[in-house]
């Protein structure tokens, strides 16, 4: 009875961890032999551990992965895809995030650039580390919001203060203005000091002429290259292929539904 009103005390404490590590001591005979101190122990281990698991996982939500479920390693590093596993490994376990470093990984489409890309923020994020997620070409309409409703000082602040960007299909679409400067404020704030990921379909060397203005995009440019890791994907598409009916009947609706677009 007192052993149940204890357990009952250390929940309502939220104290899940230790609850557990108790229960298991009771129902096994492997720490009978242990001193108290030692059971003691144990059991704050599991506490801190079972914080550190709950910690992750709100990383991990918070970050808005893509792929959440990406992991470095499950990466596919067959020969042909432009790296080598054991580089990929050596940058993942480093101080990239610690030294505000810039990750940048080109390919074709459906070269996995995503899916890597949100294993290495996936990955910093099982190491404590917070992480976020944002599609370039939507950034945009997103920053028209965040303007339009006063809210965009205190989102950029919280960008600054993320230990990992991810930026995703940088170069899909056209930068204006208002975008470009905005943008240059984000990759401002974390020179150095906070690292960023960046997956194009462009090679880096044209990426000065898509950002537009020579003066912000030497800026950029001299802030992301001047501390980066640069991963060229090759080889075939990893996506699965559909059907060449299936294509084409799709391309055939959305023909259907652009005509009937125009006519509205």
């Amino acid at each position: 009875m007192m052993m149940n009103n204890t357990l009952a005390q250390l929940r309502d404490l939220k104290l899940v961890g230790m609850v557990c590590a108790i229960e298991e001591q009771l129902s096994g005979s492997a720490s009978t032999g242990l001193s108290f101190e030692e059971r003691l122990a144990l059991m704050v281990d599991r506490e801190v551990h079972h914080r550190g698991d709950k910690r992750r996982a709100a990383l991990l939500k918070r970050a808005q992965l893509k792929y959440p479920q990406a992991a470095i390693e499950d990466v596919d590093g067959r020969a042909g895809r432009g790296f080598e596993r054991s580089t990929l490994m050596s940058l993942a376990l480093s101080r990239w995030v610690e030294d505000g470093a810039a990750i940048l990984i080109t390919g074709a489409t459906g070269s996995g650039k995503s899916w890597l890309a949100c294993a290495l923020a996936a990955y910093a994020c099982r190491r404590g580390q917070s992480a976020l997620y944002l599609r370039t070409p939507r950034l945009a309409e997103e920053l028209r919001v965040l303007h339009g409703n006063g809210g965009f000082t205190r989102w950029l602040a919280a960008v600054a203060r993320t230990d990992v960007l991810l930026l995703d299909d940088w170069g899909l679409a056209a930068l204006d203005g208002p975008t470009r400067s905005d943008l240059m404020e984000m990759i401002d704030d974390r020179a150095g000091t906070r690292a960023t990921i960046i997956t194009s379909q462009l090679p880096v060397e044209h990426w000065h002429a898509w950002i537009g203005d020579a003066t912000i995009a030497d800026a950029i440019l001299d802030r992301l290259l001047s501390r980066s890791h640069r991963l060229a994907l090759k080889g075939k598409s990893l996506r699965p292929h559909r059907p060449a009916s299936t294509d084409a009947a799709d391309e055939a609706l959305s023909e259907s539904g652009g005509a009937n677009r125009l006519h509205q």
